[in-house]
């Protein structure tokens, strides 16, 4: 009988080794803060530290009375109102949570809170705003304290001196919390553009015009101009932990980083960019092990295998050198466009075999061992049904937790393996600015989807992805856009079948 060892479970040791982190994000608006949060919160996640960011704007728009009052139907209670306060909601439209945490108001157009509730000069306003941020940040502790969470993201502008100081205090009356600021600049008048009009998409300016939107959002932005401190050399002597990061991260500054939760945001900060690009994921055509349904191995494609690579290769090539370019006249622009998609696959022979569409001199293509698939231990090269009859406490063990299941045996590995493994990968896909096609295999394929679409790891291990199937990855600044590609064995042709809602399809194996 093969005894399967248990140890405690390795992300709990994962969300208890160390101080908890606190990061308090800085900076003016349409500085890319929610996007770094985003983008923090998506890789710790799936590193598997629990993480959240919590928002103060949503809290703002939830609880504060509007100052340009657009007549609402139900009167919401506002927790900063006192006994006796006037409530300035009127009845005539609707209102309603929107399912994100942000207020949707349903009638006459405009911004909930327009320019003016963002004046320094209005103490009033201001004394709002301070108690909203002290506020959410007291929701963040007691998650972290009470309901076990890891890194707590505390999404808001702390734009000056005063805002930073009572954050850092209130934080370091906690016992084992690190704190780390991370202040985002940006200097570069396109880049600022984009930032701007993507805030016009934002619960701030639902069925506002845009030009309306645009002039109180600008508006905003001179207010928090007037009293913005950037953090100084005097909050350095203080022992102030930072992160500067400039025009999305064509610079980062690191000041006073210590530990390896903090370390870890400013090597992944490092890598983060705004252009868009292309990922196309595929595993491999079927081989002889699917066939049978085994595991594991390093067998061939089956003739039917072949044609499935043969055919998404050439989809693929189609997609970045369309066929209407001239191979003479447009040579050129060929050559630029296939330079700029890179071809990735594992060292086993029935992904290499998957990708030699590939490999005829014109475009640029690497073999990584890590995208290797899951390394089944004393159990490689079974099928599920021996695994079941020769080592039930295995099959057992397997079925409880596949996540955190490890194969036993040399090389026996767990899906957090695989991530562990492929955190380099998704380091460098992070910092790449061009076009890559990753042909790979299950485990990785879910890990990798995990990732780029924000799936969380409980649901990875049992994601749909089957064989013949090609997704199209665009990563944007709030999530991905997906497309799904099935391969029609009777016309061969590439069909699309769907797009992000098929990631939510369960898989058997």
């Amino acid at each position: 009988m093969t005894r399967v060892r248990t140890t405690k479970d390795p992300l709990a040791l994962k969300n208890e080794l160390g101080p908890k982190l606190v990061i308090v994000m800085c900076g003016l608006p349409a500085r890319g803060k929610s996007y770094i949060c985003k983008k923090l919160s998506k890789y710790l996640s799936w590193c598997g530290f629990r993480t959240k960011v919590f928002n103060v704007g949503n809290r703002r728009r939830i609880n504060v009375p509007p100052t340009n009052t657009p007549n609402i139907i139900d009167e919401p209670k506002s927790p900063l109102l006192q006994p006796g306060d006037k409530n300035p909601f009127s009845k005539r439209n609707s209102f309603h949570d929107n399912g994100g945490g942000s207020p949707t108001f349903v009638g006459r157009p405009g911004t909930l809170h327009d320019s003016s509730f963002f004046d320094p000069t209005n103490k009033e306003f201001k004394a709002t705003r301070e108690k909203l941020a002290l506020e959410t940040l007291d929701e963040l502790l007691n998650w972290l304290n009470f309901e076990g969470g890891k890194v707590a993201i505390h999404d808001a502008t702390n734009t000056t001196i005063e805002r930073r100081r009572a954050v850092m205090e209130r934080v370091k009356a906690e016992k084992d919390i690190n704190v780390v600021f991370v202040e985002s600049i940006c200097t570069e008048g396109p880049i600022l553009e984009a930032n701007i009009r993507m805030k016009l998409q934002g619960p701030d300016y639902l069925h506002m015009e845009p030009e309306e939107a645009i002039a109180d959002f600008k508006a905003r932005m001179a207010n928090y101009e007037k009293a913005y401190e950037t953090i100084s050399e005097a909050e350095e002597e203080a022992g102030i932990s930072y992160i500067k990061i400039i025009n999305v991260g064509k610079k980062v500054i690191a000041h006073n980083i210590n530990g390896y939760l903090p370390s870890q945001c400013v090597f992944y900060l490092m890598q983060i960019h705004i252009k868009e690009r292309t990922l196309w994921l595929s595993r491999h055509g079927e081989s002889t092990y699917n066939r049978v349904n085994r595991i594991g191995g390093d067998p061939p494609l089956t003739p039917l295998g072949a044609r499935y690579a043969k055919t998404m290769n050439s989809f693929v090539q189609c997609q970045v050198v369309p066929p209407h370019l001239h191979p003479v006249r447009d040579a050129d622009e060929i050559a630029k466009r296939r330079s700029n998609l890179h071809v990735w696959s594992s060292t086993m022979l029935r992904a290499l075999m998957s990708v030699e569409g590939f490999e005829d001199g014109n475009w640029h293509v690497m073999h990584f061992k890590a995208l290797s698939e899951l390394n089944g231990g004393i159990c490689e090269d079974m099928t599920y049904d021996e695994i079941e009859r020769t080592y039930p406490e295995i099959w057992n063990e397997r079925g409880k937790n596949k996540l955190m299941f490890r194969y036993p045996g040399p090389g026996g590995e767990s899906y957090m393996d695989v991530i562990e493994r492929l955190r380099p990968i998704i380091v460098e896909l992070e910092r790449m600015e061009d076009d890559i096609m990753i042909c790979t295999h299950q485990v990785v394929m879910r890990t990798l989807l995990s990732y780029f679409c924000n799936i969380p790891l409980e649901e990875m291990p049992t994601m749909a992805v089957p064989l013949h199937t090609l997704y199209k990855v665009s990563p944007k600044p709030y999530g991905a856009d997906v497309s799904v590609f099935h391969w029609n064995p009777e016309t061969d042709e590439m069909v699309l079948v769907g797009g992000s809602e098929l990631l939510s399809v369960k898989g058997a194996s």
